[in-house]
């Protein structure tokens, strides 16, 4: 697995940050079959964290029913990153500040990567949004 970031091996990034977070994009291909080891490897070692936009967002745009029941039955026992209202207003300091920087990001890919933050995590996506983040914040990415 290649990281961004500072974080630089696979092995040592569990003592070095609080959990990997998983962005909407790896979900969906991971139900529809495709390879996510990364993913399957958080999963295994329990590290991994939804935020509760990741939730919604899955539940709701999955076409087809054994997807969306499929993945609420995998996600029970994962931890959901607490969303507090001041967690909020610092998802929306998070949009404007890369807005100032002519990065537009959605409410939901800014609170993603606000938790990823705020939690000292990895994020593990495949929305190049996030690269763009990371070019001008602390965000540590992660990839199969």
């Amino acid at each position: 697995m290649a990281l961004r970031g500072k974080v630089t091996w696979w092995s040592t990034w569990t003592n070095r940050v609080s959990g990997l977070v998983v962005d909407t994009s790896v979900w969906i291909d991971f139900l529809n079959g495709k390879p996510a080891a990364t993913l399957e490897r958080g999963l295994e070692n329990g590290a991994v964290v939804l935020p509760p936009v990741v939730v919604a967002e899955q539940a709701g745009g999955a076409h087809q029913r054994k997807h969306r029941e499929a993945f609420v039955d995998l996600i029970a026992d994962l931890a959901v990153h607490d969303a507090p209202v001041d967690r909020w207003v610092r998802v929306g300091d998070l949009r404007r500040r890369l807005g100032e920087k002519g990065i537009g990001v959605s409410t939901p890919d800014a609170h993603a990567a606000r938790c990823v933050l705020d939690r000292n995590a990895v994020l593990l996506s495949r929305d190049v949004v996030f690269l763009r983040i990371a070019a001008v914040a602390p965000l540590r990415l992660a990839t199969d």
